[in-house]
């Protein structure tokens, strides 16, 4: 009888951007791709990402990431010049384009991107519709994580 060799599940996140969901209320979760450079998939394949600061601006009927750090690897080559914190182009059904375009104008929604990960060889962007939290929102939201994790602590003891 053979064996079978369990492998572990791979994962397919890249980064995610923990800080969004302590800053925003996110609504809704849309995917889009995202136009990238050979030498920045080359640095997302080693992890080299930071969502921290970045959001989406709409421009020109048109999305796009600001702020979204990807760090050039040393192997990088000569010839090339690399901007870590270039302005990259997301990829959008026009369907998706105009219902942003109008949560963004009318509604005062946010687009901020909450991971990036990898689907069928492709990097795509999880952007989630966002509205801000104010202090005492974030002061609640720790709260209430606080007491659910007590409450699992808890019950795993048995009481």
């Amino acid at each position: 009888m053979a064996k079978t060799i369990k492998k572990k599940p791979v994962s397919n996140t890249i980064v995610l951007n923990k800080k969004a969901k302590h800053d925003f209320f996110i609504e809704e979760k849309y995917e889009a791709g995202v136009v990238l450079e050979g030498w920045e998939v080359k640095s997302l394949r080693a992890g080299k990402v930071q969502l921290r600061d970045s959001y989406v601006m709409v421009k020109d009927d048109e999305a796009f990431v600001i702020g979204c750090l990807i760090t050039p690897l040393a192997t990088a080559s000569t010839h090339i010049h690399p901007d870590p914190q270039r302005t990259r182009k997301l990829l959008l059904h026009r369907k998706e384009l105009n219902r942003l375009i109008g949560a963004i104008e009318r509604k005062g929604y946010t687009l901020v991107v909450t991971a990036l990960y990898w689907k069928h060889g492709k990097v795509k962007a999880e952007l989630g519709m966002a509205k801000g939290k104010q202090a005492h929102d974030k002061r609640q939201t720790l709260k209430d994580k606080d007491w659910e994790r007590e409450k699992q602590r808890t019950l795993k003891r048995g009481n």
